[in-house]
């Protein structure tokens, strides 16, 4: 498969819908109830497949709706697929797997990968650990952190040569933009977007400060406007 046709819109929050040479995958949907993302009609999300890197409120919300308009398959991790399942979303719509599991899909392949975080479903249930999710599209490969604090496990991915790591950088319910530059390091990626900040008073972030924090590691940092489209 060639790798020539890949990007990311940014949709506020976490939620980032990514065009894999035509397939559109949508994680962590939280729009609609997101006052930075006015600008963004979740009745026109399409996506063929939405991962969910956690349970919480700010990364599902959006889920069913947008589950319902699509026909998307919903991959998460065990115990929140059970949650999917408990909404509605049919068996056959549904992928659940777990830490070191490869789905292989027609796009290409993903891996569930840890995250240090905390994990419940909006209905209070226990959601099982968080995640991040490696995808592999033909010779690109992207990181998405998901909601994590910074740890010494990223530095297994090391030896991948990431092309691409979204990385949450608001502090306060993950890491912060010098964690993240730490995490940068870790995962051995240069190339960063930047997630989960500026939605709420306590995450938010002075964004010329990160600009400078990661430039002068020697990274880039790229912080999109909601809406915006990045080529990959």
């Amino acid at each position: 498969m060639n790798a020539n046709n890949i990007s990311a819109r940014y949709l506020g929050q976490s939620c980032v819908e990514f065009d894999f040479n035509g397939t559109k995958v949508l994680l962590d949907p939280f729009v609609s109830f997101n006052p930075l993302a006015k600008g963004v009609d979740v009745q026109l999300l399409q996506p063929s497949y939405i991962f969910l890197s956690h349970g919480h409120q700010d990364h599902v919300a959006d889920m069913l709706e947008i589950q319902k308009n699509s026909d998307a398959t919903v991959a998460a991790i065990v115990e929140t697929a059970a949650w999917v399942r408990r909404e509605g979303v049919s068996e056959d719509r549904v992928i659940e797997f777990n830490f070191g599991g490869t789905l292989h899909l027609p796009f290409g392949k993903v891996k569930m990968v840890y995250a240090l975080h905390t994990n419940s479903t909006p209905d209070g249930v226990y959601g099982g650990m968080p995640c991040g999710f490696i995808f592999f599209i033909g010779d690109k490969k992207i990181y998405f952190a998901g909601d994590t604090a910074l740890t010494l496990e990223m530095k297994l991915l090391e030896d991948l040569a990431l092309d691409w790591a979204f990385l949450p950088i608001g502090g306060h319910y993950t890491m912060d933009m010098y964690d993240a530059v730490k995490a940068s390091k870790l995962v051995n990626c240069k190339q960063v977007v930047g997630i989960h900040y500026d939605t709420f008073p306590p995450i938010a972030i002075d964004k010329e400060e990160a600009k400078k924090v990661f430039a002068a590691e020697g990274a880039t940092l790229y912080l999109p406007d909601v809406g915006e489209t990045l080529s990959l």
